[in-house]
This record gives C-alpha cells, structure tokens and sequence, in this order.
C-alpha cells in the first residue's frame, strides 16, 4: 500500500502511549492529541504546492519557496476529529476548516451522515481528513465519497490509532488518496473496537461517558 505511512518516530511512540493509558486526565488526552496531529501534519504535508517569493533579509534579497496560499481545508469528522483540529492549525493557522458530522450506528456499526458544511472551492483545496480513530473504516470512506461528491480531487486521510481491517477497507474503496497514521494497531474486537486502541475518543477528548 504505497499511499499508506505508518510513522514510525520515538516521539510519536512515546506520546501515544500516554494517550493510551486510561489514567490520562481530559485537559493532558487533548493536548496530546493536539501534539500528535502536529507530527502527523507534518509528515503528511511534504508535497504541499509551493510558489518562489522574494525575501528581503537584513543582508541581501534572496528566492524562497513557501506555500501556495489557501490551498488547505481541515475537515474534522464530528466530534472526534474536532480534536485534531488546532494541532493542524499549529502549523498552518490560517487553513479553512469544514465540518461532516456522523455517528456509528451500535446496532450496524455502520456510519450516518447528520451534517455537512464545507468551504467554497474546495474542489481546488488539499483536504485533510481528521479522525482519530480508523477502526472498521466505514466512517472515512463514507467522509471521503462525499467530499469527492463536493468536488474534493486531493484528499489526505489523517489517523493517530488505526486497525488493519480500517486501512485495508479504506485503501481498498480510495486508492487515490493518502492515509496517514500515527500507529496501526493489533485488530478490532467483536464490537469494532480497536485493540490495544485507547477508548472512545471522543469520550476522553471531551469527558463524557
């Protein structure tokens, strides 16, 4: 699967098996998936388009390569994906953000989509797809078929835990795009649960059970 990088950096190990450990308090579970989206951002952007400009320095002018102005939009899948959102905006503050809001059916563990409000052009943006958690895959490929049905023709999918079964599903229905994941886990349970995996997400980002 050439479009799918796993990183594989101490940092990112360290820093996510804090984010594991059940004992990890909200305020630390959100900054450290603020951190970690940092590390996948970078990783994920080093094909990012670029335009040469000027520079003036205290010394002499010289050429620079720097990025192609509003070319980003951050799509968080609701709510997790909200997580990851200012951990993106780190390195790129001024990147629009849109917002496609599903749940997974507990009965089906199949997604439903509840909203969706993109910014305009986006079919000439990069879109960053945010979700945590790539478990059976559904919820991202359901994200991605709309966002190609908005006219999306670059997208990157963004995970920090993901199981194989996800990355499998996903690459097999979006070849095209490219997955990015902080560490692909062991399986999923007989509920969909990705293991060792850390929990519900969203539960830890924002506190509720």
């Amino acid at each position: 699967m050439d479009n799918v990088v796993i990183i594989n950096h101490p940092l990112m190990s360290h820093k996510v098996a804090k984010l594991r450990d059940k004992n990890t308090n909200t305020k630390m579970f959100r900054e450290l998936v603020e951190e970690i989206s940092t590390l996948l951002t970078y990783e994920a952007f080093k094909d990012l388009p670029t335009v040469t400009v000027d520079v003036e320095t205290p010394l002499e002018k010289t050429s620079q390569q720097v990025i192609a102005e509003n070319s980003i939009v951050i799509v968080p899948i609701l709510r997790a994906g909200l997580g990851m959102v200012n951990g993106v905006h780190t390195l790129f503050p001024t990147a629009k953000v849109g917002h496609i809001g599903m749940y997974r059916d507990e009965e089906t563990c199949l997604p439903t989509e509840y909203y969706c409000k993109l910014p305009q052009g986006i079919e000439n943006k990069i879109c960053i797809l945010l979700d945590p958690m790539l478990a059976t895959g559904g919820s991202a490929i359901a994200a991605v078929d709309l966002l190609k049905k908005k006219g999306a023709k670059h997208i990157k999918c963004m995970h920090i835990i993901a199981a194989p079964e996800g990355i499998e599903a996903l690459h097999k229905a979006h070849p095209d795009i490219q997955i990015y994941c902080a560490v692909r886990d062991r399986q999923l349970n007989d509920k969909s649960y990705i293991l060792p995996g850390l929990g519900d997400a969203g539960d830890r980002l924002f506190g509720t059970k």
